[in-house]
């Protein structure tokens, strides 16, 4: 059994004999008519647009709540459209990885095309142009990480790229950003037509990251002459165009042995993953777990999918915010990156399996609902506390779930403000004593510690990428494991980095936690889990 267009038309039986779900539509004519007129355009073509944006349009195309499903696109890895969407026809087998050990399987449909987002490619951008300049579409997503919003280096100057496509213009636009906004740019000329153009990437703020980037490079063409003010005031009439803010959570990691085994024990071939040439490890599947969130603020100037009835809170800005808040501050995003930074040195490869561990535990759980409850942003719509018991009972401990703490620990510089920050700025503005935070210095001097590279047992592993890697291993150098006399206060100029932090934590008294945590952790093989276990106490 190969998964194609061609099989879940003809092969309905034999897919269906193998416990998976196929589209209740007529996918052919689906695909046509999204071709003819797209609505829906999303960039970033990974595994959380398959494993749950696809989803949902395809929920809506099989209750007959939609007659068009999306156009996927990638900005950056274009071997996932050569290798992993067009072999496929575009098709996802999504497993869903139940708490209780079953899996479900589905085939999705609901992508009509997968395009590269490459200028240089002429017939590609000819394709986009066609699509952008369509009256009828809707709206633009986007999944493609926070880094992808990024138009500036660590030194505050512009990338090299996004100055090039600021100098060249529109029609020689390459970094994400500039090629949206050269697409916009496309739409006013052919009828200052509506658009929404969202941001479902799980990051704070996100639509106004986006919005943030896009208006930079417009306002810089403007300054140069390639565009007039009418386009800006286009891009900044609501009307015409807005920026919708979402909160979203699912986990979909890199996909398992497990999961490729059981498909090749049934006989469904060409799912083993691969390695593009941009280093994304990616399969013709995606698994994933089956909680998942999506909020969006609901600002659709050319109309949208029914996306509430597929399961999305269709709400206010005031409302995403908090739940983006409450989330990615005290209840899921926290007690992922601090379990992630300790099971990377105690010897874990699963998130799963670091549930078994009684100080990891202890941990997160004093992370969740002790230190970060007090202060958390409750939203209306979601409970706070009722989202931590379901991460902390369900989504972490699935043991069909194989996330790794090497993949959950990358750019953890850029996260740690986020995750910790917020609830550490929180306890100061309401007056609350930073003395009787215990989880949050412990994560943050195990971040750290991590950063040397070498783990409870004394050997070295290899530290997940960030960006700031190595200027910060610059700032800890001279530090050993096993020695902490080693150490002499090369911490205190990162702690006082409040573009890492969010606050100069030197100007608090969690410097001095974290710097005890740090050097108690350094006393040699198993000191890791005895700063742990005896902290937790």
């Amino acid at each position: 059994m190969q998964m194609n267009a061609a099989s879940i038309k003809n092969q309905k039986a034999e897919w269906e004999a193998l416990g998976v779900k196929l589209p209740a539509f007529d996918h052919e004519a689906v695909s046509a008519a999204t071709k003819a007129h797209p609505i829906w355009v999303h960039f970033g073509a990974g595994n959380i647009f398959r494993g749950f944006v696809a989803a949902l349009q395809q929920r809506l195309l099989n209750e007959g709540l939609a007659d068009k499903g999306i156009i996927a696109a990638d900005t950056f890895d274009y071997d996932i459209i050569d290798k992993i969407y067009t072999p496929y026809d575009c098709l996802t087998m999504n497993v869903t990885l139940n708490p209780d050990g079953t899996t479900s399987r589905e085939i999705i449909g609901s992508v009509a095309e997968g395009l590269r987002a490459n200028s240089a490619d002429a017939a590609m951008m000819a394709r986009f142009k066609e699509i952008f300049t369509d009256p009828g579409l809707q709206m633009i997503s986007f999944t493609i990480t926070e880094k992808g919003y990024a138009l500036y280096r660590p030194d505050g100057s512009l990338m090299p790229v996004v100055q090039a496509d600021i100098d060249e213009g529109p029609d020689h636009a390459r970094h994400a950003m500039s090629m949206v906004a050269a697409l916009l740019f496309e739409r006013f000329n052919a009828g200052k037509y509506p658009l929404a153009v969202v941001s479902m990437d799980n990051c704070s703020h996100n639509g106004e990251k986006l919005q943030s980037s896009v208006m930079t490079v417009a306002k810089a063409w403007a300054e140069k002459g390639y565009v007039g003010q009418d386009f800006i005031d286009y891009l900044t009439d609501e009307t015409k165009i807005t920026f919708p803010w979402s909160m979203i959570d699912k986990i979909t990691p890199r996909p398992h042995k497990i999961v490729e085994e059981s498909l090749a024990k049934d006989g469904i071939e060409g799912m083993a993953p691969i390695v593009t040439s941009k280093n994304t490890f990616i399969a013709a599947f995606v698994n994933a777990e089956r909680p998942q969130y999506l909020v969006i603020e609901d600002k659709f100037p050319n109309g949208r999918p029914a996306l509430e009835k597929a399961g999305v809170y269709m709400t206010d800005r005031d409302t995403v915010n908090k739940t983006e808040r409450m989330k990615v501050t005290t209840c899921l995003n926290p007690l992922h990156t601090a379990m992630s930074v300790y099971g990377c040195m105690l010897g874990y490869t699963l998130i799963c399996d670091e549930m078994k561990d009684a100080d990891i535990v202890a941990l997160i759980k004093r992370l969740g609902y002790q230190e970060g409850l007090p202060v958390v942003v409750n939203p209306g719509i979601l409970d706070p506390k009722a989202f931590i018991d379901e991460v902390v009972e369900q989504r972490l401990p699935n043991p069909f779930m194989p996330d790794a703490p090497q993949r959950i620990a990358t750019d953890t510089s850029q996260k740690v403000g986020i995750r910790f920050g917020e609830t550490i700025k929180s306890y100061i503005a309401e007056g609350r004593d930073l003395n009787t935070l215990v989880s949050i210095p412990l994560a943050l001097a195990g971040w750290l510690r991590y950063l040397l590279a070498v783990d409870d047992e004394g050997k070295a592993f290899e530290v997940s990428a960030d960006p700031l890697k190595d200027d910060l291993q610059a700032k800890l150098a001279g530090i050993e494991v096993g020695k902490p006399e080693t150490y002499n206060g090369q911490l205190k100029g990162i702690l006082s980095n409040a573009s890492i932090f969010g606050t100069d934590l030197t100007q608090t008294v969690l410097a001095d936690k974290i710097e005890k945590f740090f050097v108690a952790e350094l006393a040699g093989p198993g000191a890791v889990r005895k700063t742990l276990h005896e902290a937790l106490q």
